[in-house]
């Protein structure tokens, strides 16, 4: 949840954890380290957390299919205790070590959330609302940012002895979690395709439908199960060696990549100067962050709020090319600014535009179309795949942009531009619309595009489902 505050954004935050290493390293080592060894430092806090991302996105694949996706969820939540308690306890220890192993460990967890949430929110939702709530945990991290820059203005933990409990507090949200999740079933599609148990499947599907006709939900699984019964859970290797679905590949790989290259992240290295340029004394930029946050989350409600009716592609398109748009403009109104005095408040406008066409759709939309793009055999390597390059992606882009910054000033703007606009026209002739459709009906899709014929797919009618005692046992039967 603290996470956006380490990004930059929070110029108080940053000069605590900076001073708290400078006094541990006089004291424990006698060193009194210069500002460039402090940038080092802080520097590495920050990027470790999206080395601990990688980690956790290499290990999600192995985990989802030993544990079922609620199960690895359950166990994850270790992670988030030890990680808070280590960032919490830092300055009382005088250990500066703590604040980064801590960060690692969150950002372990984080990579295996990022991935296995979207998957089992995918996994257990009706086709006409797998839109929608595949972009609900987007809305909340937005939320969580919200919170944690509320959290960090000056007046309530923004102090310099209340930096740890800040970056602690990612135990709470955890803790709400491992309450109420042991409390949800597994996965159905995990229980019926993966570990065929056609009992618990029903079982599951009964509690999150509580009415309706599961009937045809668990055919359309059967027939996935058909499908795919000489196949078991797929490597990362056999995953891209796969050529069944080399675009479905591509695409997440695109999407993924654009998602962090977009320039997102940049933009919070040079929100507080523009907001400076603007004219916000210093003191107030805390409170025209917490209202940057504030658009982030109504923006996040209108794409999950519109995507059921709009559709996937249009939310792509529309939030790249906006970003585009609003990338450029930044470009144009800082190179203008000494001769036009009004293109700081455009420059202002420009960055809210960007974080508004980032949270309708390019923040959530991949994480969702990951799980939509693939059959239950593919996904965690899918997933393995794409959170992989989304925090490689990220970690660069931390570490890169300021030596892009200095080299290319305003013009660092423009790469970001070019990207956007090469997601959206990707996009918009490659990644079909996936609403309404079931998981088969997608790969049928790109059957075409990957030159697989579409009679290797089972059609319904091969599948009949006898009721037995309120359950359902799934056969086989030839057609006559």
């Amino acid at each position: 949840m603290a996470e956006e505050l380490l990004q930059g954004n929070n110029e108080k935050l940053t000069s605590y954890i900076k001073d708290f290493y400078n006094e541990t390293l006089l004291e424990s080592h006698g060193l009194t380290p210069d500002g460039h060894l402090l940038t080092v430092l802080y520097s590495l806090t920050v990027s470790i957390f999206a080395i601990g991302g990688m980690t956790g996105a290499l290990l999600v694949g192995r985990l989802v299919t030993k544990y079922g996706r609620k199960g690895t969820l359950v166990r994850s939540t270790a992670l988030v205790f030890m990680g808070g308690a280590l960032m919490g306890f830092s300055r009382w220890c005088r250990i500066p070590e703590m604040v980064i192993i801590g960060r690692f460990i969150t950002g372990v967890h984080s990579g295996i959330s990022l991935s296995v949430v979207p998957m089992y929110l995918g996994e257990i939702a009706p086709k006409n609302l797998r839109g929608f709530l595949g972009l609900v945990p987007s809305i909340h991290i937005c939320l969580g940012v919200f919170i944690a820059q509320v959290l960090g203005l000056s007046e309530i933990l923004g102090k310099e002895e209340h930096w740890p409990l800040l970056l602690s507090l990612v135990a709470v949200p955890t803790m709400v979690q491992l309450i109420l999740l042991p409390w949800f079933p597994e996965s159905p599609r995990y229980l019926l395709i993966e570990r065929g148990d056609v009992h618990a499947t029903i079982a599951a599907l009964k509690w999150f439908r509580t009415k309706g006709n599961i009937q045809a939900e668990v055919e359309e699984m059967q027939e996935e199960q058909r499908s795919l019964s000489s196949m078991q859970t797929l490597s990362v290797c056999s995953l891209l060696m796969d050529s069944s679905v080399r675009w479905q590949v591509l695409t997440v790989a695109v999407v993924n990549i654009g998602m962090q290259l977009s320039g997102i992240d940049a933009i919070w290295f040079y929100t507080n100067d523009i907001f400076r340029n603007a004219g916000i004394p210093d003191p107030y930029i805390q409170y025209t962050t917490v209202g940057t946050g504030a658009i982030e989350v109504i923006s996040g409600m209108l794409g999950c709020f519109t995507i059921e009716r709009l559709g996937r592609r249009p939310l792509m398109i529309g939030g790249f090319l906006f970003m585009g748009l609003c990338c450029a403009g930044i470009t144009v109104s800082v190179l203008f600014q000494p001769q036009l005095s009004y293109m700081r408040y455009i420059s202002v406008g420009c960055v809210i535009g960007i974080i508004a066409g980032f949270c309708i759709g390019p923040a959530g939309v991949p994480f969702l179309i990951t799980a939509e793009l693939f059959k239950q055999s593919h996904r965690p390597a899918a997933y393995t795949v794409a959170g992989c390059l989304n925090w490689m992606s990220n970690f660069t882009i931390g570490f890169v942009f300021p030596f892009l910054e200095i080299a290319t000033g305003p013009f660092c703007y423009l790469i970001f531009c070019a990207v956007c606009m090469g997601v959206a026209v990707y996009t918009f002739f490659i990644i079909p619309e996936t609403k309404n459709k079931t998981f088969l009906e997608i790969s049928q899709m790109f059957a075409t595009k990957n030159e697989i014929c579409e009679e290797e797919l089972y059609p319904n009618s091969e599948l009949k489902m006898a009721l037995m005692n309120g359950y359902g046992t799934l056969d086989f039967h030839d057609k006559k």
